[in-house]
C-alpha cells in the first residue's frame, strides 16, 4: 500500500529557475517536487563523492596505471550466484529499437515490430527543458495508450494495438540539470528524469506487467550501480511499488565497467536483467581513459570495427558474465538508416548490418539494437534465423577466458586524411545540431547521437596532443604529419559550409566550430563533450 507523499517529503526547497509552459504543471506537480527534492537530499551527495572518485581513479590512470579487475571483489566474482528471475514481459528482446523521447518518434518506435523500445534521455536527447518535460509527457501519454501526433500534411499517428516494450534511459550520473535547484544544488540530471518517469507511470506499468524498466548508462563501478539500486528502492517504497519490480539493463559503456560486470550485476541483483554492449561510447571511454599511454592510441574510428581483439574479447565476456548470473547478453546498435535513391548503397549497408548482427547472435547474444524502424526486420530476420529460443541464456560461453590485457589490447591501423577530415566533419555537425536543441542527427546515413561525437572529437585531441608532447608527432597515411594546422584549416573550412546550408545546425556553426576548437586544443581531455556545451544549449 502507497504510503502518503506528504508523510514521506517534506516540503520541497525547489526553484524552477525557467518559466514553466502550459501543461508542464502536471509533470512538475506539487506531490512530484517533493520526490524529487528528497532524492537530492538523500542520495546527491553520494553521487557527487563518486564523480570525485572517478576523478582520482582517472588520474592514477593518466599517472601510468591500467585497469584492472579488482582485488578486493573477487569473492563476488568467484561465487556462484545469480540475479533475480527475469519477468516475462522481458524474455524476448531480440531486437530493440532506440530514439529520443520525441512525440512521434515515439510512436513509430513502438509500433515498429520490435520487441522493446529504449525511450533515451541521455545520448539522443539536447537536454533543453521543454526537451526533457515534453518528453515526459509524451512517455506519460504514451504509457496512457493516448498518446497522438497530427502531421502538418493531416496524417494523424496513434500506437497500435501490440506495441513494443517501453524502456527509459535517464541521463548519467555525471550530467546535472540546471533548471532545477533544491536547496540551492543543481539536481542530477540521472534522479531528474528517472523519478519524474517513475512518479507518473510506475503504477499504470506494474498493474500491465509492463515496468517499469529502465536502461542505465555510462556506470564506471560497483558503487555507483549501488546508488542506482539504492535510489531505485527508496522510489519503489514511496510509490508503493514491490521492491525489486523496477527493473534495470546496464549498459557497459566504460572501459573501467568492463572490468566489474560481476561487480555490478551483483549490486542490482534483486532487479537486473541485463548488461549491454554500448559500444560507442565504450570505444570514446577507451580513448579517454588510456589518453596518457602512448601506445594505446586507436586508429582512425573506422578502422575500429567490433571484431578488433580488444572489442571482441569485451563483448566476449560480456556474454559468459552475464549468462552465467542468468542475465541477459544484449548487442550494440546499428546506426544505419535508409539510404533513397540509390539501391546498391542501400543494400551495401544492410549487408554490414546483418554481417553484425550475426556476428551478435552466433557469438551468444540475446537481442540486438537499431536505429531505424526500417533495420527492425533485418536485424529480427538474422536473430530468428540463428536463436531457436526467446533468448540464449544457455549458452554459457564457458570458453572466453579474458585476461586484462585482451581487454586492453592495442588496436593496429592508421589515420587517414578523409578519417581525420570525418572526425572534424561529424564532431562539428552533430555539436551544432544538438546546440540548436536536436541530439539525434543524420549525418552521411547514419544515425548519430553524442557517443559518435564523443568518439570523434577524443580522437581529435588524442592525436594532436600526443603528436605535441615530446613524442613522435603521428603522421597521416599519405607520411604527412598530424597537427593543429591541419586542424584548425578543416574545421575552418566546415562550419563556413555547414553555415550555409540547411542542415540541423546550421545557425549554430560558428558557436559549435569555437567550442570544438577550444577542447581540440585543451591541454586536458574534457571528460564529456556534453559538460561545456550544456552551458551554451539554447
Amino acid at each position: 500500500m502507497a504510503v502518503p507523499m506528504e508523510a514521506l517529503f517534506e516540503i520541497p526547497a525547489i526553484e524552477l529557475r525557467t518559466p514553466l509552459r502550459p501543461g508542464y504543471q502536471g509533470i512538475l506537480d506539487e506531490q512530484a517536487l517533493a520526490l524529487l527534492a528528497d532524492l537530492h537530499r538523500r542520495f546527491d551527495g553520494r553521487r557527487r563523492g563518486l564523480l570525485a572518485a572517478r576523478t582520482e581513479t582517472q588520474a592514477r590512470f593518466d599517472a601510468g596505471a591500467l585497469p584492472d579487475f579488482r582485488a578486493d571483489t573477487r569473492e563476488i566474482r568467484e561465487a556462484e550466484w545469480a540475479v533475480a528471475p527475469i519477468p516475462p514481459a522481458l524474455l524476448d528482446r531480440r531486437v530493440e529499437i532506440t530514439g529520443p523521447t520525441e512525440r512521434k518518434t515515439v510512436i513509430n518506435a513502438m509500433n515498429s515490430g520490435a520487441n522493446a523500445f529504449m525511450a533515451d534521455f541521455e545520448d539522443s536527447t539536447a537536454p533543453t527543458f521543454d526537451n526533457l518535460l515534453q518528453g515526459q509527457i509524451n512517455l506519460r501519454d504514451a504509457v496512457a495508450g493516448t498518446i497522438e501526433h497530427r502531421a502538418p500534411d493531416g496524417r494523424v499517428y496513434r500506437l497500435n494495438d501490440s506495441t513494443a516494450v517501453l524502456m527509459v534511459r535517464p541521463r548519467g550520473w555525471h550530467l546535472p540539470e540546471r533548471h532545477v535547484r533544491v536547496d540551492g544544488e543543481e539536481m542530477s540530471g540521472a534522479l531528474f528524469d528517472f523519478a519524474l518517469f517513475a512518479f507518473h507511470n510506475a503504477r499504470a506499468l506494474a498493474a500491465g506487467n509492463r515496468g517499469p524498466y529502465f536502461y542505465l548508462p555510462k556506470l564506471q563501478s560497483m558503487e555507483e550501480a549501488q546508488l542506482w539500486e539504492d535510489a531505485m528502492t527508496h522510489v519503489e517504497r514511496a510509490l508503493g511499488c514491490e521492491t525489486g519490480s523496477f527493473k534495470a539493463t546496464v549498459l557497459v559503456e566504460t572501459l573501467p565497467a568492463a572490468f566489474q560486470m560481476d561487480e555490478i550485476l551483483y549490486a542490482l541483483r534483486r532487479r537486473v536483467v541485463g548488461l549491454n554492449c554500448g559500444r560507442w561510447d565504450y570505444i570514446f571511454s577507451y580513448i579517454k581513459t588510456l589518453r596518457a599511454h602512448r601506445d594505446r592510441v586507436l586508429p582512425e574510428r573506422g578502422q575500429v570495427q567490433m571484431t578488433v581483439p580488444f572489442l571482441r574479447s569485451y563483448s566476449q565476456w560480456l556474454i559468459r558474465t552475464c549468462h552465467r548470473r542468468g542475465a541477459f547478453a544484449m548487442g550494440g546498435m546499428a546506426a544505419q538508416i535508409p539510404i533513397k535513391g540509390d539501391g546498391n548503397a542501400n543494400e551495401a549497408a544492410l549487408a554490414k548490418v546483418r554481417a553484425d548482427k550475426l556476428r551478435e547472435v552466433r557469438d551468444g547474444h540475446d537481442g540486438t539494437w537499431v536505429a531505424h524502424p526500417a533495420l527492425v526486420p533485418v536485424a529480427r530476420a538474422v536473430f530468428d534465423a540463428n536463436m531457436s529460443g526467446a533468448n540464449q541464456l544457455p549458452v554459457e560461453r564457458d570458453d572466453v577466458h579474458v585476461t586484462r590485457d585482451q581487454l586492453l589490447a592495442p588496436c593496429g591501423g592508421g589515420i587517414t586524411r578523409a578519417g581525420f577530415d570525418n572526425n572534424i566533419e561529424v564532431s562539428l555537425r552533430y555539436l551544432a545540431a544538438w546546440l540548436d536543441g536536436l541530439g539525434c542527427v543524420p549525418i552521411h546515413h547514419l544515425m548519430e547521437d553524442a557517443a559518435t561525437a564523443e568518439i570523434a572529437r577524443a580522437q581529435l585531441w588524442q592525436w594532436l596532443h600526443h603528436a605535441g608532447a615530446g613524442h613522435d608527432p603521428l603522421h597521416f597515411d599519405d607520411g604527412a604529419q598530424v597537427d593543429p594546422g591541419s586542424f584548425d584549416h578543416a574545421l575552418a573550412a566546415h562550419m563556413h559550409a555547414l553555415g550555409r546550408t540547411e542542415l540541423p545546425g546550421a545557425a549554430r556553426a560558428a558557436d559549435a566550430a569555437a567550442l570544438l576548437s577550444e577542447l581540440t586544443h585543451a591541454p586536458r581531455l574534457a571528460d564529456f563533450l556534453t559538460l561545456p556545451a550544456y552551458d551554451s544549449l539554447v
